[in-house]
């Protein structure tokens, strides 16, 4: 872009706009290595910690003491939600976190909208709200064709169908392929951002469950529309006909561009978010929850976190291990650092399942696979009765201090 740029320049000034150019690459080089010196040794946060300014306070002292610079507080679609009626827990949590000297990040699940096991007991979740937005799943597609939406027999069935698949499918995930539903998500992340001074903005859950989603009508439709204006009218007629015997005609005679679409669409929405984010917040880091082989994200969860780089849609990764292997996660680490060039890279831990010695192995194992940092699931969990109270400082001792 710089070369383009200056081709464009009259001859006498070339020099001059070059030697420009130049200098401002080398200051945003050193700003973006400034920015890589500190190594992210972040914690997840969920809101139950968040009830009261007791609790936060609690929170982000045993955070700093521990030796952790950054919290990834999770949020919902209100962001101030948290505890007693007008208890504004996010603002409360980055006031009390930045006196401490540490930094904040909002952990959005993007798509992910709720638990089958325990569904929301507001009439005003978006489940209920738009059960047209909720992704469906191919195998149980047909069916819920019979089924109204506005029905709660059609939410039901598809937290039954969940709930079934629990090993891969962990929740009911709104659809990124629907025009409402993704400027919904946009819009909810941007008032995030214009609220509360966040230093980060995590996106989590920003995938599809498997690439045999989203087969719900709504989103058939719009993938229905955009076909039929390329196709010739005798094309149109010939999959119209066969779309009276089978509903799912269009996407199973463009198999290959129904899923081109989808994850077009997610993408797409991974790029109105980041350039919202920086409108409204310029210096804030949008990061993303990966999966670490881009082949296997890109063919199971649609998720092409490779164009989002290229695009400069990201300016940090996690991937995300749950195991206890530490030559696992180094090799997940190095599968996202051999592709994500000069762009950090954040180890998930998984600490919950884990002994306070396997954490360390696992934070040891991937720095030296070149992380730039390890973000701890969770706080809730590693302070928990059966840890003790001294576990969260004393696993900080042993995986930061010296390092």
């Amino acid at each position: 872009m710089i070369v383009h740029a200056v081709q464009r320049i009259a001859p006498c000034r070339r020099v001059a706009a070059v030697m420009t150019a130049i200098a401002m690459t080398v200051v945003l080089a050193s700003v973006r290595a400034a920015d890589r010196e500190e190594e992210m040794r972040g914690l997840w946060v969920r809101r139950a910690s968040l009830i009261s300014a007791d609790a936060i306070r609690k929170m982000v002292s045993s955070a700093a003491t521990a030796g952790f610079n950054t919290i990834f507080v999770q949020t919902s679609s209100d962001a101030g939600a948290g505890g007693a009626s007008g208890f504004d827990a996010t603002g409360e949590t980055i006031r009390q976190a930045h006196v401490a000297g540490l930094r904040v990040h909002a952990w959005v699940d993007v798509l992910a909208a709720a638990s089958p096991d325990e569904l929301p007991s507001t009439r005003d979740h978006v489940v209920y709200r738009h059960p047209d937005w909720l992704m469906v799943p191919r195998e149980i597609a047909a069916d819920l064709l019979a089924v109204d939406t506005r029905n709660p027999t059609y939410v039901g069935r598809l937290a039954r169908w969940t709930r079934a698949n629990a090993e891969r499918v962990e929740s009911l995930y709104v659809s990124p392929v629907q025009p409402e539903a993704a400027a919904q998500v946009a819009e909810r992340v941007r008032d995030l951002a214009r609220r509360y001074a966040f230093d980060g903005i995590y996106l989590d859950h920003v995938q599809y469950p498997g690439d045999d989603f989203d087969f719900s009508r709504a989103s058939v439709a719009v993938f229905r529309d955009v076909i039929r204006k390329e196709l010739s009218p005798a094309d149109r007629r010939r999959v119209d006909a066969e779309e009276a015997v089978d509903p799912f005609a269009y996407p199973n005679t463009f198999a290959d561009r129904w899923r081109l679409f989808r994850r077009s669409q997610l993408t797409s929405l991974v790029a109105r978010i980041y350039s919202t984010v920086k409108a409204v917040r310029p210096s804030a880091l949008v990061s993303a929850a990966v999966t670490a082989d881009p082949a296997a994200a890109e063919r199971d969860r649609l998720q092409d976190w490779r164009t989002w780089l290229d695009n400069g849609f990201l300016d940090a990764l996690c991937p995300v291990a749950t195991g206890v292997d530490p030559a696992f996660l180094a090799a997940q680490v190095g599968q996202v650092r051999a592709v994500s060039g000069t762009r950090p890279v954040w180890a998930g831990v998984g600490a919950n399942r884990l002994a306070q010695m396997e954490t360390v192995d696992v934070i040891v194992a991937a720095r030296r696979a070149g992380a730039g940092g390890v973000i701890l699931f969770s706080y809730d969990s590693l302070i928990s009765p059966a840890r003790g109270p001294d576990y969260l400082s004393a696993l900080g001792r042993g995986a930061f201090e010296g390092s």
